[in-house]
């Protein structure tokens, strides 16, 4: 049995539909949709495909430089072999080197989606996308749109309630990569964000943004419940810092302190040219910072408690942290 066999055996695919796909390895879960003349999609679907059926054992193979604190090494010279894991590490780089607690597993799933959403750019291909458990990579072609729908809590979306807000991104928009963070999700956070979602450019690269983002949102409440991660997943490469397992109703002031923490960080991420637009929600609160209403359009309430958003016309994204 190999390294990547030992995390859930081989990798199996199925059709959802007619234009989707199931692609799963292990932890690696990925929904592809593609649109396109039938014969292009069918030959990069396979290309897409084989790519995948390797990542895991690659990124097993170099688990311990990817689970290592980034910030410690403080240097650039640090490299990886794997096209996935150097993706990982040119994402959360920035963050390390200013000597912010980081690993590259915060932009994993973003950075497979970045791998194999590429094999979809191609003449034939209209649009597609990658989505690795709410962390999603986009191929748009002119005219074309997505609509995404914005999830603060997973629990109500798989039980079918409807997206807490929507936003669209066509063609013309900078964003081709969207990442959740927040306690609620499968990842743990330090911060008491229900959600985050952060647009970027790459997925790899809002995924550590959000992990970031999200860890900032934060309040001294002595009802939330905190444990060391590895209390609970022994392998987790946050080792002892105290992750958030539980957040009690709050006083609406500490809620909005808390966004305001966290809308502080976004504005710094988007300064720095990092990312583009941000969303934070906690407890029904929402606060939306950068080029997420004029760039794409958002549903949200901005400040407020979430409005509620009509159905999506358009296929529809769930970015689910």
């Amino acid at each position: 049995m190999n390294a990547a066999q030992g995390f859930g055996g081989a990798a199996v695919r199925r059709r959802l539909g007619r234009s989707r796909w199931h692609f799963q390895h292990g932890p690696i879960d990925c929904i592809v949709g593609v649109d396109g003349a039938e014969e292009v999609v069918a030959v990069a679907l396979e290309q897409a495909w084989a790519r995948f059926e390797g990542v895991l054992a690659e990124l097993v193979g170099e688990l311990p430089l990817l689970r290592a604190d980034f910030s410690a090494a403080r240097t650039p010279s640090v490299g990886a072999h794997g096209a996935v894991a150097r993706r990982m590490l040119a994402a959360c780089r920035p963050y390390a080197q200013a000597g912010t607690f980081i690993t590259a597993m915060a932009a994993v799933a973003g950075s497979v989606a970045d791998e194999l959403v590429a094999f979809f750019v191609r003449p034939g291909i209209v649009r597609a996308y990658v989505n690795n458990g709410g962390d999603i990579a986009l191929h748009l072609g002119t005219g074309q749109t997505f609509d995404v729908g914005v999830v603060a809590d997973p629990a109500l979306a798989l039980a079918g309630a409807p997206p807490a807000g929507r936003f669209a991104i066509d063609a013309g928009s900078a964003v081709r990569g969207i990442a959740t963070s927040g306690w609620r999700g499968r990842s743990f956070s330090l911060g008491i964000a229900d959600s985050v979602t952060v647009l970027a450019r790459s997925a790899s690269v809002a995924d550590a943004a959000a992990t970031i983002v999200a860890n900032a949102v934060d309040a001294d409440d002595t009802g939330i419940v905190r444990a060391p991660a590895s209390s609970i997943r022994d392998d987790s490469d946050l080792g002892e810092r105290l992750v958030v397992r539980a957040v009690p109703a709050l006083a609406r002031s500490v809620v909005d302190r808390a966004l305001a923490r966290g809308a502080a960080e976004a504005r710094t991420q988007i300064d720095a040219g990092r990312i583009i637009g941000a969303v934070l929600s906690l407890q029904g609160r929402w606060r939306v910072v950068g080029t997420v209403v004029g760039e794409p359009r958002l549903d949200v309430a901005d400040g407020s408690s979430a409005s509620s958003p009509s159905r999506v016309r358009a296929e529809r994204i769930l970015a689910v942290c």
